[in-house]
């Protein structure tokens, strides 16, 4: 039904643009993706979503334990629509539902942060399965939640006396270092036939004006 419904509502969009959906989505992953932990700077979380849709990543957690998430839309300069965006607002600790969720879909949790047992960003080893970057607010980094639920840490080299990147440059040298060093691999790291369909017709009925109209009466010729 899906791939119907596509095929009727491309008939809406340019043919430039639906060829430029089929591109994009044939390099979209779910393999890696990212988990932004009471980000406070409109500024700093709305160049991280622009970062994940140049790279590829289709999904982006988002907790809000204290801060409520606000996109610069000059910023994220479009990217937000073009993402699954995924809100954890309640209960009150946000970041151990969003943990849970996270595992049970199979994921490492891998927090962004100089720690004990870290691994330098060019060992991480991308074959253990699918894994979620946390990335933690600007000033103090992921919380104790996450370092104490985390199976993995990942740190950036720096050799300089400054002692972390700003969250959205850390977020731009990782995701490019891994999706990379993804594309070049043999894990079968893209979406299913499946999951392309229901992006691209959510990205069609973004694309459309009054989509409910066009949709309700591609049904009614179906039925006829």
């Amino acid at each position: 039904m899906n791939e119907k419904l596509i095929e009727f509502l491309s008939q809406f969009v340019t043919e430039k643009r639906y060829e430029l959906f089929k591109k994009v989505i044939s390099d979209r992953t779910r393999y890696i993706t990212v988990v932004l932990e009471d980000i406070f700077q409109p500024y700093n979380a709305s160049a991280v979503l622009r970062t994940c849709d140049c790279f590829g990543i289709q999904d982006v957690h988002i907790i809000e334990n204290r801060n409520e998430y606000q996109v610069n839309h000059n910023v994220a300069a479009g990217s937000a629509q073009w993402l699954n965006l995924h809100k954890y607002g309640s209960p009150k600790n946000n970041t151990l539902e969003t943990i849970k969720t996270l595992k049970k879909s199979g994921y490492r949790i891998v927090a962004t942060t100089p720690h004990i047992n870290d691994t330098n960003l060019s060992n991480f080893d991308i074959t253990k399965g699918k894994f979620a970057l946390f990335f933690g607010s600007e000033m103090p980094g992921v919380t104790n939640t996450v370092l104490d639920n985390a199976d993995e840490f990942l740190k950036i080299d720096m050799f300089g006396f400054t002692e972390s990147f700003n969250i959205s440059v850390s977020a731009s040298i990782i995701l490019h270092f891994l999706t990379m060093k993804l594309q070049k691999s043999e894990i079968n790291w893209k979406l299913t036939n499946t999951e392309k369909n229901t992006i691209i017709l959510e990205w069609l009925e973004k694309s459309i004006k009054q989509p409910e109209l066009i949709i309700k009466r591609f049904h009614e010729e179906i039925n006829k």
